[in-house]
């Protein structure tokens, strides 16, 4: 096998001299939970610019139906919590920063109430609902199963009414700009106004995941990987790109989109069964359906290969009809269009891509390995979450890692009290800009593989294979020069495709998410340990 080249540095030609230019303290990009809330923090000194590839709403906050795992019901408490997290993630959490996100989740979320944040309650006090891996109530649900985009919607409103925020929306961030491992903003492009730089004095990755690279998955179409790709690029360091976690229980309609059935389904009693209607789940763990995320998808998918069938089912009927329905209205709602009523009939499921552990590696208070770049949300890696993230934990730490981005880039601007000064930049990518590539073509085979050979289930035989056909389109594929958004996409989906399978199949053994069949133990002598990557300078 040919040795691996590295990305180019930026995947577009620019000159400075020659591109319209634009200028705010603060970039944020993305428009997720972490990025409006890094937004937020920042903008209370500073002028802040979100930036975000499609619309401000669209992305995977707003469609994150699980709630929100915070201690503040009677009973519950910090150290319970994280004890629950560190369980979970296997001993590669990192247990200070477990410590602080959890410990400052009351404050966070009693911040969003008093910006209008509605959560579910009861004689007006907070419903609290147990998930898998929680031996407590402790999650907090607006709307039944539509809580991401009621906070959302709220930081949405919040940032719309602070004038020191700006929001460029369908705007495509291609590349950080550096020099000399200092970020100064970035390049983007938008449909209308084309190419742009924009100089920041300090820069926040809130890119949200990758979920798009694999074939089955529960992320909207946005979720490239993007972030992961030009903070790797830049010269950042990013950890545990192994750790993809699967969430067990997806709505499984041949040919239709994949649905998240949230893990409170499990939680409120619903029942997984096998193609014979036959409950599975307590012969593979004491806790049955509340076992952690890891142990449910790969419990399925053996359930899916002994029975030879595509899928098994969770079974809610015997919970009453009204409670259902008002438990799960978006659930409801989508079973229902497809002819399935859950009230009645056994709903079908199969795991999917859902989240990305590993990410861009930050220090607690979100700084990235690059000076002035911050990281917060899923491209991040804060070692929350270990080697399996904790159901519930990921709005929480979004809110708390994202405010801590903003509160620090605002104090470290006031502590530099720098002007912002651009300089001259010309960078020549050298690519080909003809190509008669088939994008669309490539991209689907390219998530079948990374589904087939770097999913649930892996081994050396079928990471190596994924590592040769990547490493063949890359070789045609990273060498052009693409103008629009569809071409830059691949060649980043390309390159975290690359990083997860490499590092996949140099952990030597099955740890949280990471399963390997052919290393089926956990080896804490040689692997209760992190690994790094990152770009090789040419």
């Amino acid at each position: 096998m040919k040795k691996q080249t590295e990305p180019k540095r930026y995947l577009i030609s620019f000159d400075s001299r020659t591109t319209a230019h634009v200028f705010t303290d603060v970039l944020v990009i993305g428009s997720g939970v972490a990025g409006l809330s890094a937004a937020i923090q920042a903008a209370r000194h500073n002028t802040v610019l979100v930036v975000t590839k499609e619309r401000m709403d669209e992305n995977n906050t707003a469609y994150a139906q699980g709630g929100v795992a915070v201690v503040l019901s009677a009973g519950d408490t910090v150290s319970k919590h994280i004890k629950d997290t560190l369980d979970a993630g296997q001993g590669l959490c990192d247990a200070v920063t477990v410590k602080a996100i959890i410990g400052e989740g009351p404050k966070r979320i009693n911040e969003l109430i008093g910006w209008g944040a509605s959560f579910d309650k009861e004689d007006d006090l907070l419903i609290f609902t147990q998930e898998g891996g929680h031996r407590f109530p402790r999650i907090i649900h607006a709307q039944g199963d539509s809580t991401g985009k009621e906070i959302e919607q709220t930081l949405i409103r919040v940032t719309k009414e602070n004038k020191n925020i700006k929001v460029f929306e369908h705007t495509f961030i291609i590349d950080l700009i550096t020099e000399d491992e200092v970020c100064h903003g970035a390049i983007a492009w938008h449909a209308k106004k084309g190419k742009m730089l924009i100089w920041a004095k300090r820069t926040i990755l809130a890119t949200g995941g990758c979920g798009q690279v694999y074939r089955e998955t529960t992320n909207p179409g946005v979720a490239t990987g993007d972030g992961l790709a030009i903070a790797y690029r830049s010269g950042a360091t990013l950890q545990d790109m192994e750790f993809v976690q699967f969430h067990p229980t997806t709505l499984y309609i041949a040919g239709a989109v994949r649905f998240l059935i949230t893990e409170t389904v499990r939680g409120e009693g619903g029942i997984l069964k096998n193609k014979k209607g036959e409950r599975f789940m307590p012969k593979y763990h004491p806790q049955a359906e509340l076992a952690p995320r890891d142990v449910v998808s790969q419990s399925i998918l053996k359930e899916m290969q002994k029975t030879d069938h595509t899928h098994v089912y969770i079974d809610i009927r015997h919970i009453p009809k009204e409670r259902l329905y008002s438990r799960f209205p978006k659930i409801r709602e989508i079973c229902a269009s497809f002819g399935i009523d859950i009230a009645r009939e056994l709903i079908p499921v199969r795991p999917s891509a859902h989240y990305m552990i590993g990410g861009v590696k930050v220090d607690r208070f979100s700084r990235t390995t690059i000076r002035q770049l911050y990281a917060c949300g899923e491209v991040a890696c804060t070692g929350m979450h270990g080697a399996n993230r904790l159901g519930s934990n990921s709005l929480l730490e979004g809110l708390v890692a994202g405010s801590a981005a903003g509160i620090d880039a605002s104090r470290s601007i006031q502590r530099s009290k720098r002007e912002l000064f651009p300089f001259p930049i010309q960078e020549l990518a050298g690519g080909s800009k003809i190509s008669w590539l088939d994008l669309n073509d490539i991209g689907n085979s390219l998530k079948s593989l990374m589904w087939r050979d770097a999913g649930i289930e892996r081994d050396e035989k079928h990471l190596l294979e994924a590592e040769e056909m990547i490493e063949m389109w890359c070789r045609y594929v990273m060498d052009k020069e693409f103008a629009n958004p569809t071409g830059w996409e691949l060649q980043n989906m390309l390159l975290v495709s690359r990083l997860i399978v490499a590092s996949a199949r140099k952990r030597k053994e099955s740890r949280g998410v990471h399963h390997r069949s052919d290393y089926p133990e956990t080896d804490n002598t040689h692997w209760k340990r992190h690994i790094a990557v990152k770009r090789q300078k040419s």
